[in-house]
């Protein structure tokens, strides 16, 4: 591996694209969860059964915007990695599986879909897999 002296890291140059995949999606996620919290925020959070929903969408667009961030940067990639593997598992459980078992699970309601099962949850954790798989990488690769 190679010294990647833009960013200040050891490893490969490629691994510039997986800071500017899981860094720039969460950074735009966490963007648009304050920007539009009808659809994204707090109204979202309150549908899909969290606590204090205005205070929770607000807390986790911030970790995803400064967590983003410092991942496109590389500054403290690996704890910035570490919040967002997090909030792609939580993602995954409150919002995908529901659609993998056709019911709500605990408080996560099972949102308004015309397909449910395997290949509806396959189709719709494709975004999520791919954060929760690249904030893994950058985890585990970061020297």
């Amino acid at each position: 591996m190679g010294t990647n002296t833009a960013l200040g890291t050891q490893g490969p140059a490629s691994l510039i694209l997986i800071r500017l995949l899981v860094g720039g999606v969460f950074l735009s996620e966490g963007v648009q969860k304050l920007i539009f919290p009808g659809v994204l925020g707090a109204e979202r959070f309150a549908h899909l059964g969290f606590p204090v929903p205005g205070l929770t969408a607000t807390a986790i667009g911030t970790i995803e915007i400064v967590a983003g961030a410092a991942v496109l940067l590389g500054l403290a990639t690996r704890l910035a990695a570490l919040f967002l593997l997090v909030i792609a598992i939580v993602a995954i459980i409150t919002t995908k599986v529901p659609i993998l078992l056709g019911h709500s699970v605990w408080v996560f309601p099972l949102e308004e879909s015309n397909r449910y099962g395997m290949w509806a949850f396959l189709h719709a954790w494709r975004g999520d897999i791919a954060m929760l798989l690249g904030s893994l990488y950058l985890l585990i690769a970061i020297d």
